[in-house]
């Protein structure tokens, strides 16, 4: 067989492997070791390889900014972050129609802020806002479709832990990732913000709010009191995106500082307990050994598909084939949705980047750009059917029958529609991504 044959059939298996449920990077390493061992027709070349690639792909301190913001995260879900930001946002926004949406929109965005994990902002928020606004009247599909849809600005607004991944594939500045994400994340929390406005308006039944606003039945706190809830975390995000955006610090510092500072507060508002902290740093543990293994299988993938000439050649073919740079685009982007109803966000970037980031090179796209772009189209198949991970995340959290899986994914589906929209603003103007870089 020549190099692009086994190249494809490696392809193909892992994809095989992937949809049989194995773990999408035990699939990527086999997959490489097999495609390695058959191109070059010697197994101690092919242990090498996973060797070398074992170790260069997590050897760098860069990579030491996943446990931080890991454990960031999970220390600022312990200090009830995500319950002040949206009491907060609930008072401000309680006489607007559709303002305990809203209200659940600007406090997920504040949430994706300091944490940078979808999943954790949807089952904060699918405890803190859903019964809230089932509450106050509004339909079950709206509540939480709500939460679904706001619960991908984690992985949006940074930091991300998509972005670190995307960085560490593409070779970029996770730092500048992180800044190229603000804008985008801001704009797609407006955009929610407007279409529930907008919704509660024109599309009462499946809002269900009543029509003077949510102002009835809720308990006003004082000045102090809301200045008290959100000074950890306004001090938090100053000090964290602040420090990247101003060259005080790496991402990986800031990861640090982050995660002290998320300590900090958690021990002031008498939140952590011994066996809190050991829960936090096992779950940390455990999410940061899976990023490793996702890297390292798709370091390995990467070269094995070098070795096959399996991306030069989709190079080759699509410049013979006239596409421009916009079709190219938008075919990306469809496989992506696509793919999103099936498999999960990681392993989505984990499969396809390294077959077209050098077509996205070959078309002189800006990486940093061409990554937000990618983060955007992935985190729509959070909330496609039948995969939706936010759905299903949001459906075990409530562990109410009443509410279906149907009903969760029929209340997104509004959102998944504002966030296409974003999308195509964010492709057919770049310089939203890159204004702050």
């Amino acid at each position: 067989m020549t190099g692009l044959e086994i190249g494809f059939l490696t392809l193909a298996g892992m994809m095989l492997l992937v949809w049989c449920g194995l773990h999408v990077a035990v699939a990527l390493g086999l997959t490489s070791f097999v495609g390695v061992w058959l191109l070059k027709g010697d197994l101690g070349v092919a242990t090498s390889m996973l060797a070398q690639g074992a170790s260069d792909s997590i050897a760098s301190h860069i990579f030491g900014v996943v446990p931080l913001f890991v454990l960031m995260g999970f220390l600022v879900s312990i200090a009830d972050i995500g319950k002040d930001a949206f009491e907060v946002a609930n008072q401000g926004l309680r006489r607007l129609r559709g303002g305990l949406g809203i209200a659940t929109v600007a406090a997920n965005a504040v949430f994706a802020a300091i944490t940078g994990i979808s999943i954790a902002s949807a089952a904060v928020f699918t405890r803190v806002a859903v019964p809230e606004m089932l509450r106050y009247g509004y339909t079950p599909a709206f509540a939480t479709g709500v939460v679904a849809g706001s619960s991908v600005l984690g992985m949006l607004i940074p930091p991300s832990l998509l972005m670190i991944l995307y960085g560490f594939l593409a070779e970029v500045s996770v730092g500048a990732m992180f800044m190229a994400g603000v804008v985008p994340g801001l704009l797609l929390a407006c955009t929610y913000s407007i279409g529930i406005m907008v919704m509660a308006r024109l599309w009462p039944s499946y809002v269900g709010a009543p029509p003077e606003g949510d102002a009835a039945g809720v308990t006003l706190m004082g000045g102090a009191e809301m200045a008290a809830k959100l000074l950890p975390i306004v001090l938090l995000i100053a000090v964290v995106l602040g420090g990247i955006y101003a060259g005080f610090f790496t991402a990986t510092d800031a990861g640090a500082v982050g995660a002290a500072g998320a300590l900090a507060i958690a021990l002031w508002k008498r939140k952590l307990d011994g066996k809190k902290f050991w829960q936090v740093l096992t779950e940390t543990g455990h999410v940061t050994v899976s990023v490793s293994f996702l890297i390292i299988g798709a370091s390995l993938y990467t070269r094995m598909l070098a070795l096959s000439g399996v991306p030069q050649f989709l190079v080759g073919e699509i410049s013979a084939a006239g596409f421009s740079p916009f079709a190219f685009l938008a075919i990306y982007i469809l496989l992506i949705v696509i793919l999103g109803c099936f498999i999960d966000s990681s392993s989505i970037l984990l499969i396809v980047l390294p077959l077209m980031l050098p077509i996205a090179t070959g078309f002189d796209m800006n990486l940093i750009w061409f990554g937000i772009v990618t983060i955007v189209a992935v985190e729509i198949g959070l909330l496609t059917p039948p995969f939706g991970l936010s759905v299903f995340v949001i459906k075990s959290t409530l562990n109410d029958s009443a509410i279906t899986l149907r009903t969760i994914f029929m209340g997104a589906m509004p959102f998944a529609l504002i966030m296409l929209l974003t999308l195509i603003l964010l492709v057919i103007f770049p310089k939203l991504t890159l204004a702050l870089l």
